[in-house]
């Protein structure tokens, strides 16, 4: 049997906006208050009213007037859809609103509705926002329920006709013409309708209200289409204060990079780049990118590439809120560990590659590698860190630190010389190219010397003679 979460966010206009509690915050819609928060309820501020009866209620006291903002609250909508996502696929955003989750199918999971409801209601919180809560067998009882007392909205066990009998008909505000003649008929509860013969509730409300209390009493499938992860990540974090210090924000980097690496496992996604937005009190925006090496899903990791920037920052204005986006997704892949590993491992080269771009800049790291070409001269490179996507070199044999050109070396009763005595270890391989310029014809072998120190020499088979071209570190 289906069981149907929904999550009804009435303060989603003032939420989205602002969520400052230190002075009264109203948002207006047509001159009228449309949501007010708790520092204007105290003055007496209330919906509907108009904006000189709002200042006269506030007298001397700063307000903050804002203008219902639809967007913004569509954005703030899908972000919960992205979070709540992590607890179950089966959901889909409701009226301007809500959230629908079907969770039936994962109360296993999470080892029961307890545990869900309490990271569903620890997720809400720490984005700043409230929702009311309620449980039922379908979207639409529990989008109705929503407005009822918690102890009847959370009682899922009790039959759904006896839940819903008590709320008014006032809530079917898309049924208004027929909610004012039940009105004017005496009825004005759920209760007194649904006591009535069904023939006799179409003939008295119409076909289109008896198939919407047919989908909430389950009577009519009322299935909606999922939603579906979008193809970038976003985030926000509002602090309801002025942050000046550094330190301050590690909390919210924290959530916030909790949240993206949750979508990614959530849809097997990996990133190499995510992009901080730093909102000011004074409206600035300020962006910090942030990069990887390679592409993976570790918040830690991300937390701390994140703490390199934002460390060096100079806050020239106080934050207010922050923003993670994220845009480059790629497929996830199998991150690939040694079982018998040693505990204590140094870091891995990504990782101290990644540190250092991010505290020294792109330009100030740089990496020794190969090209596709035989000559070894023109195969080697130095350039920036090798890119996520870049394909690994395989150098093995080869030296990494070449002369500028191969030296003679000297023989000595037919044994070669270079600073003492040169004893041939392993080779040849044989190189032949540019035999449209200058050919080139060398067998290379490796060499150890009398101090125990590994050449890399050839034999150039044209010229007859001995060269030393490399030195292994």
């Amino acid at each position: 049997m289906s069981l149907w979460l929904c999550l009804r966010f009435e303060r989603l206009p003032l939420e989205c906006l602002s969520h400052a509690e230190d002075r009264a915050v109203i948002v207006l819609e047509r001159q009228r208050v449309l949501r007010a928060n708790d520092y204007a309820a105290a003055l007496g501020i209330r919906a509907g009213m108009g904006v000189a009866t709002l200042r006269a209620m506030a007298g001397d006291e700063p307000c903050q007037l804002l203008e219902r903002d639809r967007e913004a609250e569509a954005r703030s909508l899908q972000r919960l859809c992205c979070w709540a996502y992590s607890i179950t696929p089966s959901l889909f955003s409701y009226r301007e609103d809500c959230l629908q989750l079907e969770i039936s199918g994962c109360l296993a999971l999470f080892r029961g509705l307890s545990p869900l409801l309490a990271e569903a209601a620890s997720g809400i919180a720490s984005r700043g926002f409230q929702a009311h809560r309620a449980l039922a067998p379908t979207p639409t009882a529990a989008w109705l329920l929503s407005h009822a007392d918690e102890s009847v909205a959370m009682d899922s066990g009790a039959a759904l006709p006896q839940r819903l009998a008590g709320l008014p008909l006032a809530l079917l505000e898309d049924f208004s013409t027929t909610v004012d003649a039940l009105r004017r008929a005496g009825l004005h509860s759920f209760g007194d309708i649904l006591a009535l013969p069904p023939a006799a509730l179409g003939r008295r409300c119409g076909a289109e209200f008896r198939d919407f209390l047919q989908r909430a009493l389950g009577q009519r499938e009322d299935r909606r289409a999922d939603y579906q992860p979008p193809p970038a990540f976003s985030d926000e974090y509002w602090f309801g204060y002025e942050v000046r210090a550094n330190g301050e924000l590690n909390p919210a980097l924290q959530l916030l990079l909790q949240s993206l690496c949750r979508f990614l496992r959530n849809t097997q996604l990996q990133t190499g780049e995510i992009q901080w937005q730093l909102l000011g009190v004074d409206r600035s925006l300020r962006e910090i990118r942030v990069r990887s090496s390679c592409r993976h899903s570790d918040w830690e990791n991300w937390y701390q590439l994140t703490r390199v920037r934002i460390e060096r920052l100079a806050l020239s204005t106080g934050v207010e809120g922050i923003t993670l986006n994220c845009s480059e997704l790629h497929s996830g892949e199998l991150e690939h560990s040694d079982l018998f590993a040693p505990r204590k491992q140094r870091e891995p080269l990504a990782g101290l590659l990644d540190r250092l771009r991010n505290r020294l800049g792109l330009q100030a790291v740089e990496t020794i590698g190969c090209r596709d070409e035989h000559l070894p001269e023109c195969a080697l490179h130095v350039g920036n860190a090798r890119p996520a996507d870049a394909p690994v070199d395989d150098c093995a044999q080869r030296p990494f630190w070449l002369l500028p050109s191969p030296q003679p070396l000297g023989e000595h009763r037919e044994r070669l010389r270079w600073q003492g005595r040169l004893q041939l270890l392993y080779g040849p391989e044989r190189i032949e190219d540019n035999w449209w310029l200058e050919p080139v014809s060398r067998d290379y072998y490796i060499a150890r010397g009398e101090q125990g120190q590994y050449y890399w020499v050839f034999r150039d088979r044209l010229a007859r003679g001995w060269f030393i071209h490399g030195i292994f570190a």
